[in-house]
C-alpha cells in the first residue's frame, strides 16, 4: 500500500488541471514546464501604466479571457538602448522560476530586483535567469519597475493630483505591487508568502534598504538581500553617488524644469507626449530617482533606523572591493583632488589622507573614497544601524574575487568591479571565463543566499562560519574564492572620516553648506 504522503499528492496532480497551468489574478495561465522547474514568463501583475495612468500608483491587473501564454519574457521599461523583447511603457510584467509540483510545498520565494541606476534595468538579462536557484529549492520571482522619468519624475502637478500630496516615486510603488502580488498568488506556485526574501543589486539593492524602510512594505517580506546597495545619505540639492536623495520640494522643481524642457506647461500636456521624449538627449538634469517624499520614503533612512522606525527583518548587505573601478576611470590625480575638494568641502583634505593617490595617480586606495561613499559606508552603516536598534539580524560581505592580472593587462591592480558579483549568486559563471576559486565561491554564495531565504540566516552544512554583525566585534564575510572567510571591516578608519562627514552634512551648518 502507499505511504499517505505519496497518495495525497497523487490525488493533487489528479485533481489539478495541465501541468503548468495556473490561475492567478487576471485569469489562467500556461508556463513552460521542464523535468524539474516550471518557468513563467511575462505575468501581468498591474495595469498598463499608460495614458491616464503614466506617473500614477500602479493599478489592478485587467482580466483576460482565456489561457495566457506566459512563456517569453515581456518588453522591458522604456529607457537607453535596445532590448531584443522591446522597450515598452507597458512593462509591469514578473517572471516566476518554481520547483514545485505542488501548490501544497510551501516553498520560500526570492524575489529579485535589477538594478540599472533607477533609469535603466530589465528582467530579461540572461544573469539574473532563475533555474539555478531555483533548483535549490526556493521559488525564484523577478519582478520590473517603471525607470528614469516615467519612473520617478516628481512635479507639482502630479503631487496636486495625488491623494497623498505627493508624487515621484512610481517605480518604488511598482516593486511593492508587485510584492503583493507575491503575497496573493504565489502560492499557486508552491511558494510560501510567509517566507519572501528580496534582494538586488546597485539600484536594485538601494530599493531593497528603501523598501526596508517604508511603511508601505510592511509585512510584505522577512528577509532582505542588498548587494552593493543602501540608502542612508542625507538629502542634497545636487546629487552624487550616495547623495542620490532630494527632498519633494527639490524633485518638483526638476520636475518643472524637465517639463520646460519639452515645452510642456501642463501634466495633460506631459502625458499627452509619446514615452520616448522622456530618454531624449538634452533633457532637464533630475528625474530619475526615489525621493525622500513623507509618504514611500517618510524621511532620511539614516534617522528613521536611528529611531527603530523601519521594517526589521534578517538582512544580509555587502558590497564589492573595486566597486570605484567602474566609476572612477580617470587616472588624473589633479582633477581627482578638484572633485573630491567639490564634493566633500571641508572634509577633503581628510578623505584624501584616507584615500590616498600613489604618486599622484588615481589607483585602487583613491578609487575606494568612490566605492564607499556610494556603497561601503551606507553597507556598513545599515548593519550599525540594525545591530544597535534592531531585533533582527545583519550580515554584512565583501565580495573580493579577481584574478591577478599581469602588469601589462588593463586590469592589472584592479578588484572586483560593480556587478561582477550577481553571477555568483545566480550561478552563472561563464565557465569558459573561470579563475580559481570561481566554482566553489559561485557555489557558496548561492547556498548562503538560498539558506537564509529559507531560514533568515545564511550559514549552513558545509559553509564556512558567517557571524552576524555584532557592533562590539564588527567583522564582514569576505566572499573570496575558494574558501569565504570572517575578517575584520574593510578600510574601518577611513569608513569613520566618512561617518563623520556625513554626520556633519546632517547638521544645520552642514545642510546649509550643501545648498
Amino acid at each position: 500500500m502507499l505511504p499517505l504522503a505519496a497518495m495525497t499528492a497523487m490525488l493533487l496532480m489528479a485533481c489539478s488541471p495541465e501541468p503548468g497551468k495556473v490561475k492567478v489574478e487576471g485569469g489562467w495561465i500556461q508556463g513552460v514546464v521542464t523535468e524539474d522547474l516550471t518557468v513563467y514568463k511575462g505575468i501581468p501583475f498591474a495595469a498598463p501604466p499608460v495614458g491616464d495612468l503614466r506617473w500614477k500608483a500602479p493599478q489592478p491587473v485587467i482580466p483576460w479571457d482565456g489561457v495566457k501564454e506566459t512563456t517569453d519574457f515581456a518588453a522591458s521599461p522604456i529607457q537607453w538602448g535596445t532590448n531584443p523583447w522591446g522597450l515598452s511603457e507597458d512593462c509591469l510584467y514578473l517572471n516566476v522560476w518554481t520547483p514545485a509540483k505542488s501548490p501544497k510545498e510551501k516553498l520560500p520565494v526570492m524575489v529579485w530586483i535589477y538594478g540599472g541606476g533607477f533609469g535603466g534595468g530589465t528582467t530579461t538579462d540572461p544573469v539574473f535567469e532563475g533555474s539555478e536557484l531555483a533548483r535549490e529549492g526556493v521559488v525564484v520571482v523577478s519582478t520590473a519597475y517603471r525607470v528614469g522619468k516615467l519612473g520617478f519624475l516628481a512635479h507639482p502637478g502630479l503631487s496636486a493630483e495625488n491623494p497623498e500630496g505627493v508624487s515621484g516615486n512610481y517605480g518604488l510603488l511598482d516593486q511593492i505591487a508587485g510584492l503583493q502580488w507575491v503575497q496573493r498568488n504565489i502560492a499557486a506556485f508552491g511558494g510560501d508568502p510567509s517566507k519572501v526574501t528580496i534582494f538586488g543589486e546597485s539600484a536594485g539593492g538601494i530599493a531593497v534598504s528603501m523598501l526596508c524602510a517604508s511603511p508601505l512594505a510592511k509585512g510584505l517580506f522577512r528577509g532582505a538581500i542588498s548587494q552593493s546597495g543602501g540608502s542612508f545619505g542625507p538629502t542634497r540639492p545636487t546629487t552624487y553617488p550616495g547623495e542620490n536623495m532630494k527632498t519633494l520640494s527639490d524633485a518638483e522643481a526638476d520636475g518643472i524644469r524637465i517639463a520646460e524642457s519639452l515645452g510642456a506647461s501642463t501634466v495633460e500636456e506631459l502625458r499627452a507626449l509619446p514615452p520616448e521624449k522622456f530618454v531624449e538627449r538634452g533633457l532637464a538634469p533630475g528625474g530619475g530617482w526615489p525621493v525622500v517624499d513623507g509618504y514611500v520614503i517618510p524621511d532620511d533612512q539614516f534617522r528613521l533606523y536611528e529611531k527603530g522606525e523601519y521594517n526589521d527583518v534578517a538582512v544580509i548587505a555587502g558590497y564589492n572591493s573595486d566597486e570605484g573601478a567602474s566609476f572612477s576611470r580617470n587616472p588624473d590625480g589633479k582633477a581627482h583632488e578638484a572633485s573630491v575638494e567639490q564634493r566633500f568641502g571641508p572634509f577633503a583634505g581628510r578623505l584624501l589622507e584616507a584615500y590616498p593617490l600613489e604618486n599622484g595617480t588615481v589607483t585602487h586606495p583613491a578609487r575606494n573614497l568612490m566605492r564607499d561613499a556610494a556603497f561601503g559606508w551606507h553597507t556598513v552603516s545599515w548593519c550599525r544601524l540594525q545591530a544597535r536598534t534592531g531585533k533582527s539580524k545583519a550580515f554584512l560581505y565583501y565580495f573580493d574575487q579577481h584574478p591577478d592580472a599581469p602588469e601589462d593587462s588593463p586590469m592589472h591592480g584592479f578588484g572586483s568591479p560593480h556587478g561582477q558579483d550577481i553571477a555568483y549568486v545566480f550561478q552563472h559563471v561563464n565557465p569558459d571565463r573561470m579563475i580559481p576559486g570561481d566554482r566553489e565561491l559561485m557555489q557558496a554564495m548561492g547556498k548562503y543566499w538560498v539558506n537564509f531565504a529559507k531560514t533568515g540566516d545564511p550559514n549552513g552544512p558545509g559553509l564556512p562560519a558567517w557571524p552576524a554583525f555584532d557592533n562590539e566585534n564588527p567583522q564582514a564575510m569576505y566572499l573570496s574564492g575558494p574558501a569565504p572567510f570572517a575578517g575584520p571591516v574593510p578600510d574601518e578608519a577611513a569608513l569613520n572620516v566618512l561617518d563623520e562627514y556625513f554626520r556633519w552634512r546632517r547638521s544645520p551648518e552642514g545642510a546649509a553648506w550643501a545648498h
